[in-house]
């Protein structure tokens, strides 16, 4: 039984660590996955709907700006995803929104207020899940709150998130009160459906990769000038920690695919038993 996964990246040909970390989880898994890599911004790929499984990565830029040809083919795959599994009682596909990715499906859905921060959001933070995130499946294992890789100058912020669990889309974790600077807490998951889920953050970092391209003087030397040698340091001091980076990364989405993996089974298994 083969299970094809559409990878998309929007790291618009720019370097970068996320995406080499989401095929890695795709591939550790011990089923028959077939994955394939869509160059979303940069070659204009889309996939169709031939996948079962969608990861769409983070990038870089401002998500409200497109070229005109990849963000308009963007929101039709999503608005196609989303239209299809509401038409099936079964065989449904599930999709994994990360960082600017999440943004971008909230700009789709017309959630929340998406904005530029007045400051850049650099490091390793505790992200505190909300009443729905405590019985997310997604997030089983984790603690709360559950240590998590944030990269980003925009953010999304909506008044009323702690919504009936029963509706969607379902706000799942928001970030942490900033004692300094008082502001709105910024919505850092989402699920927009029983089959697509996002985050603002990268569940996909590893501490390894994370430690190693910091670490590199020239990066490092940026990094102090640009968000403090105690920034810095306490990020590195995160990556060491197993119950922080290392824990989010081996939790989120693993269970993703798992969850996933398990429903497209049942599905196909009743499927043929219903044919039989």
């Amino acid at each position: 039984m083969r299970i094809k996964v559409a990878i998309l990246d929007l790291n618009d040909n720019t370097p970068n660590l996320g995406l080499g970390s989401i095929v890695e989880h795709v591939k550790a898994f011990p089923v028959d996955l077939e994955y394939k890599i869509f160059d979303v911004r940069h070659k204009h790929e889309i996939p169709n709907l031939d996948f079962d499984i969608y990861i769409s990565s983070g990038g870089p830029g401002d998500p409200r700006v497109g070229d005109g040809v990849w963000d308009p083919a963007y929101y039709a795959w999503i608005d196609s995803v989303y239209k299809y599994n509401q038409g099936k009682q079964k065989d449904k596909k599930y999709v994994f929104f990360i960082c600017h990715s999440f943004q971008l499906a909230c700009i789709h859905f017309k959630f929340g207020t998406l904005q530029l921060r007045d400051k850049k959001s650099f490091g390793t933070y505790p992200c505190y899940m909300t009443g729905n995130g405590l019985y997310e499946e997604d997030f089983k294992g984790l603690p709360n709150p559950m240590y998590i890789a944030d990269f980003r100058s925009f953010e999304v912020l909506k008044d009323d998130y702690e919504v009936k669990s029963n509706t969607f889309p379902k706000v799942l974790a928001i970030e942490q009160i900033n004692p300094i600077e008082p502001r709105q807490r910024a919505i850092m998951s989402v699920r927009f459906s029983p089959e697509m889920i996002g985050t603002q953050f990268h569940p996909e970092a590893y501490p390894e990769g994370m430690y190693d391209y910091f670490n590199q003087p020239e990066r490092r030397e940026s990094v102090i000038a640009e968000h403090g040698e105690e920034r810095l340091n306490q990020m590195i001091r995160d990556l060491g920690h197993p119950n922080k980076i290392t824990l989010t990364n081996g939790t989120i989405l693993p269970n993703f695919l798992q969850h996933s993996i398990k429903s497209i089974k049942e599905n196909r298994t009743k499927e043929v038993a219903g044919a039989a």
